[in-house]
């Protein structure tokens, strides 16, 4: 057994009749509760099994710590980071969900494929942002990635141009008629494309009824982008994940440490001021379901 003072070798005796197991001890563990933790954290902040053996020797312990066993460790983390995915979120209000994907690689059926980790992010009624969950799945849903595979090399600029030009009107009413001239000029030129936008309508202007200040901010990326690399630096160090719980695991935890971070931040994501008047917005003009989603545009 490893400990904080070193390694301590036990000898358990055999009985005829029953088992005997000093209750002071648990069962298979290697090393203690502190070295637990600090092998837990060190997974999740991205070091490497190799500089976690080094820290497990500064503590006192000369057990070598394997990949498999720090991941084996690590597992102990489920619990928590599952009942942060299902967590309830009735007491919370979203106006603004924003859902994005980014692709880590692991094993399915013995073989190794790309795994979409889609996060999706919030930004609650005082300007805070937060994070409501994060799944693993096969693949996201881009619109304009859907749009431009229908499209002729030769046109993709154009029609990209195009639709991008929906999104840079004044006003939610010069909006929507941008929105109908594109559908319109694509409807003789390329029908499926036009097919795309009229089912998307509803979708792509989910954000037009809310404050026009808003906007910069619904369409940005960038929040999304910088989580996404974050997550992806901390796993880079596991390379392919065995599993789809094991990259639920350290996604999760990376996730919930930002979530943390938001929680404790002074400056908001949208202010206060704003988001009074998001309040006072007509709910006749939003969308049924009073969120709009991440510029699906691109």
């Amino acid at each position: 057994m490893a400990t904080k003072a070193g390694d301590v070798e036990l000898k358990i005796p055999k009985l005829r009749r029953g088992r005997f197991f000093p209750p002071i001890l648990e069962r298979r563990r290697r090393i203690d509760r502190a070295l637990f933790a600090v092998v837990m954290e060190a997974y999740v902040h991205g070091v490497s099994t190799h500089k976690v053996d080094d820290l497990v020797a500064a503590l006192g312990a000369t057990s070598r710590i394997s990949k498999p066993e720090a991941s084996r460790i690590c597992t102990a983390l489920d619990a928590e980071m599952t009942a942060f995915r299902a967590r309830p979120l009735g007491h919370v209000e979203l106006p603004y969900v924003f859902l994005d994907a980014t692709y880590l690689n692991g094993r399915v059926a013995g073989q190794f494929v790309s795994r979409a980790v889609v996060a999706a992010t919030g930004v609650g009624t005082g300007g805070d942002r937060e994070v409501p969950g994060c799944a693993v799945g096969d693949s996201e849903v881009q619109f304009m990635r859907n749009v431009l595979a229908r499209v002729p090399r030769a046109n993709a600029e154009m029609v990209a141009a195009a639709i991008r030009a929906i999104f840079a009107q004044p006003d939610s009413a010069a909006v929507a008629d941008q929105f109908d001239r594109i559908a319109a000029m694509f409807e003789g030129q390329l029908p499926d494309v036009a097919s795309l936008l009229t089912d998307a309508r509803e979708d792509l202007l989910a954000f037009a009824p809310f404050p026009l200040e808003h906007w910069r901010k619904v369409w940005s990326t960038n929040p999304l982008e910088r989580l996404h690399r974050e997550v992806k630096r901390r796993c880079d160090v596991v390379g392919v994940f065995p599993n789809d719980t094991s990259i639920d695991r350290l996604v999760t935890a990376v996730i919930v440490e930002q979530h943390g971070e938001w929680a404790v931040a002074e400056r908001r994501y949208l202010t206060e001021t704003s988001m009074a008047r998001l309040r006072q917005t007509d709910s006749a003009q939003l969308p049924a379901s009073k969120r709009t989603r991440r510029r699906l545009a691109g």
